[in-house]
Formats: C-alpha cells, structure tokens, sequence
C-alpha cells in the first residue's frame, strides 16, 4: 500500500502471523480474500507490499483491527536485541542495526530465544558464586533463568491480554449484577455459597506481616484490617479465580510451553491477579468508560471502586480486537530506583537488564506526592512519548514500620496522547520533549548531569585535568 509519501507497506511476517493465528492455510486466506494463494506467498516473503484494498478486505472478511499489522512486537523485538548486543560480550561482533531489524521481523521465535538465553546468561553471571555453589550441592540441577523474568516475556508475548480470562471475568459480574461498591458483599457472598468459604477482616496484631491467607482447614479467606477496600475486593476476586477460574488458567498456561515449577507457579498466580482484575473492571465497562472519561485514572478509580495503581495496570490490558484502548505502558518504582512492575502494550523499550533514566518525571513523584506529573519524553531515537505519574502508598505499615511507597508511570505514544484528558491543551506536536534514555547503560546521550555509569557501547575517557558536567566523557565511536 502506498501511503502520503509514496512509501509501500510490506509486512509479511506480520502477514503470516494474522493467517497462523486462525488457523488458515494460505489457500484458505487465499478464497477468503479471493486473490491467488500465490500473491498471498509474495506478501508473506515481503515480494509484494500490500494495498489499501486488501487491508481493508483482510480486516472485514476476518473481523480483526488494522493495528495487528502494526508494528509494536517487532520494535519491541528489535530494542530487546539492541540492548542484547550492547553487552561487552559481543563487542568483536559488529552486527549493523538493520539486521538486528530484520532479524527481529522476520524471525521472532528466534529472538525470543536469544533473550531467553542472555537473560539465563546474566542471571548467571550475576549470582556467579552463589549458582556454583548451589550446583555443587545438587549435581546435576539445571540453572533457570530468573522465573520473574521468564513470566513477563509471557506476559508481553501475549500483550498483556487473556481473552479466556476476560470472558470468564465478565460473566463472573453478569451473574453477580452488582455495583462496583457492592462488589465485596457480592464476592463474600459468593464465596460463602459456592466455595464454603467465609471471608474475615482479622485485626493487624494476628496477621502480623500477611495480608492475605486463606485457611484450607478451617474454610476461611483472612484480610488484614490494613487492606483498604479496592485492595479487599480484589482479594476476595483473586480467590474465586483459584476456586472457579483452574481451567481457563491452564488453558493459557499450557500455551507457555515447557516452564519450571517455580514459573509455572507464578504464572498461575499471576493470571490469577489478571481476572481479579478484570472482575473488578469488566472489560467492556471499563473500556466504554475510558473512552468517555478520556482516560481520567482518578475518575475511574471512583467509578469501579478502584486503586489508582489498579487502574493504570487494567489500562495496558485493553487489547480486545475491534475494541482496543490506547495502548499504554506502566512502570512501578521504588525510591531507589528498583523496576517491581512493568507492562506495555506498546512499543516501549523498556530495560531488561537495567534500572530506568533519572530524568523521567516518574521518580519526583517522591518529592510530590499528592500531584499528578505529566511530561513528554524523548528517546535517543526520536521517538517521543507522553506519560503521567504519581506515587502511591500500598497497604499502611503499623508504626514504626516504614510506609511503603512507589511511584508509577503510565505512559503512551505522542500519538495517542490526544485522547487523553491530561493532554488537554497541549501542542503535542510542538511540545519540548525531555531527552531521557532506555538506561545509562544503553544512552548515548553526552553531557547528561544524571549519568550513573558510561554506556557499555562506548569507550571511557579519562582526564585528570578536565571536569565535565557528566561524571563519564566517552568517545563517539562504537567499541567494536
């Protein structure tokens, strides 16, 4: 297809991938689309770029959104594989970006692999010490890479989306045909009638440290009093998931393929979360009520009787097609700078390997915590995005506990950020963008004041007789 400035869309990995997804060979797409099976080759092997008119006609015959051909797994693939070939280790290897590129469109499978393999690799590499000593004592244990890890590229490969689990989640509320504020009487309730278990909010001085337990023995699900009431409800969701919720979980979990106990556990749990989730805020509710509102976190916070931290993860998970949000990712940081979440349904690069830039607004949040931060950023590449953050506060600690805090960042690309109500008379298109970077390891960017470390890309440069306003001067050509 030919776009305003003459260039063709040639998208045939992307292509295959729509036609492996249903189930159909490509003289069946071929009849559905009523074009030869051997054009269908051609655009599969990107010899031919596809038109407006088969577009259109891919998207009507098969009821899917033109945004499956966007481009959002491969530049994800694609910054996975830059941050991959970075490392010193590979600094004798010159592999120029645009394979990197292609490599990332044309063969996925094989670079989800190969971050599989670096992330094991640097998980190792890490704990060098402590994993020769753990397979002394277990001969022949096989090392796993972090199970963390392993369950978020789940997680992304999946678009942070699980079709099964919406639809379970959504029936869940059509039986209960509640209010959002009636919500934990209704899950009580249930509970109690279908599962013989009876909900108690227990006093701090008994659940200590825990917040949630459910007691097989006895049949009773215990909250902490510290657990306010979207945190509540979403306790009570999150244990009917595990009583009624088994088979849709291992429906999506038998999809991952081989995976250790520990990941496969944390797997479950985490579907888990996604349908407690997504029966506090059904999916077509909450989505009609994101379009309306324009996004306002706090708006649909009190309308679905939710966490600000809650809705802002349930916004990168509307990826239903024909009825998809913006496409937003989300960062959860502590003060000192630790990643303990991070969604996207777009194309932001986060780190794997890393911490985030200092220069995202996101860590002044501690320095405001009762406002709203917006910014534009700017990546080295180019591309910008808008992104909004503010700290949160999880279950209070009793005194003289330290008060739990984190700040989170929900974020999208400039492209999308006029549907949102915090854009609201804002030139975006002129908007000064902050130049931040995926990390210090990664950035390039000289003379940033906040650089923690030089970019492993490049070669430092030490001089007695020079201060700079970085703390690292480094050359400007790649180390090779």
């Amino acid at each position: 297809m030919a776009s305003d400035s003459g260039k063709k869309l040639f998208v045939g990995p992307r292509f295959r991938r729509i036609r492996q997804q249903l189930g159909l060979s490509q003289t069946q797409m071929a009849e559905g689309l009523e074009i030869s099976p051997s054009y269908i080759n051609l655009i599969e092997r990107n010899q031919r770029p596809v038109t407006a008119q088969l577009l259109l006609r891919l998207a009507e015959t098969y009821d899917l959104d033109l945004r499956d051909l966007a481009t959002a797994d491969e530049d994800r693939f694609f910054a996975e594989l830059n941050e991959i070939f970075s490392d010193p280790l590979f600094r004798q290897i010159d592999v120029p970006k645009q394979e990197l590129r292609d490599l990332a469109e044309l063969c996925p499978g094989v670079t989800h692999s190969l971050q599989r393999l670096y992330a094991a690799y640097t998980e190792a590499r890490r704990g060098e010490t402590l994993v020769a000593a753990q397979m002394a004592d277990r001969e022949g244990t096989q090392f796993e890479a972090n199970p963390i890890e392993r369950v978020r590229d789940l997680i992304e490969a999946n678009r942070n989306y699980f079709p099964e689990l919406e639809t379970a989640a959504e029936n869940l509320r059509d039986q209960l045909n509640v209010a959002p504020d009636g919500l934990f009487a209704a899950l009580s309730e249930r509970l109690r009638e279908k599962h013989s278990i009876v909900t108690r909010i227990m006093p701090v001085d008994v659940m200590r440290e825990t917040l949630r337990r459910f007691d097989r023995h006895r049949r009773q699900l215990l909250i902490s009093e510290l657990v306010d009431s979207a945190g509540r409800a979403f306790q009570l969701a999150f244990q009917i998931a595990l009583a009624e919720c088994g088979p849709a979980i291992e429906t999506v979990v038998s999809r991952a393929g081989p995976l250790d106990d520990t990941a496969r556990r944390l797997y479950r749990i985490t579907l888990a979360n996604y349908y407690a989730a997504a029966a506090m805020m059904p999916y077509t509710a909450f989505h009609a009520a994101a379009e309306a509102l324009s996004y306002d976190v706090h708006v649909l916070a009190q309308r679905f009787n939710a966490g600000f931290e809650q809705v802002c993860h349930r916004l990168t998970t509307l990826q239903r097609p024909n009825a998809r949000g913006v496409p937003f990712f989300l960062l959860r940081v502590d003060n000192a700078g630790n990643v303990s979440k991070r969604f996207s349904s777009g194309t932001f690069p986060f780190s794997k390997f890393g911490g985030t830039c200092p220069l995202w607004n996101v860590h002044s949040t501690f320095d405001t915590p009762d406002r709203l931060l917006k910014q534009v950023i700017e990546l080295p590449d180019g591309t910008r995005y808008f992104s909004i953050a503010q700290m949160v506060r999880r279950p209070i600690a009793p005194h003289p506990q330290p008060q739990p805090r984190f700040a989170i960042g929900l974020g999208c690309e400039i492209r999308h950020a006029s549907k949102l109500v915090y854009a609201t008379g804002m030139d975006l298109e002129n908007a000064e963008g902050t130049p931040i970077g995926v990390n210090c390891r990664l950035c390039e960017r000289e003379n940033c004041s906040q650089r923690a470390e030089p970019p492993i890309t490049r070669t430092l440069i030490l001089d007695e007789n020079t201060r700079r306003v970085s703390s690292f001067a480094f050359s400007n050509a790649r180390e090779l």
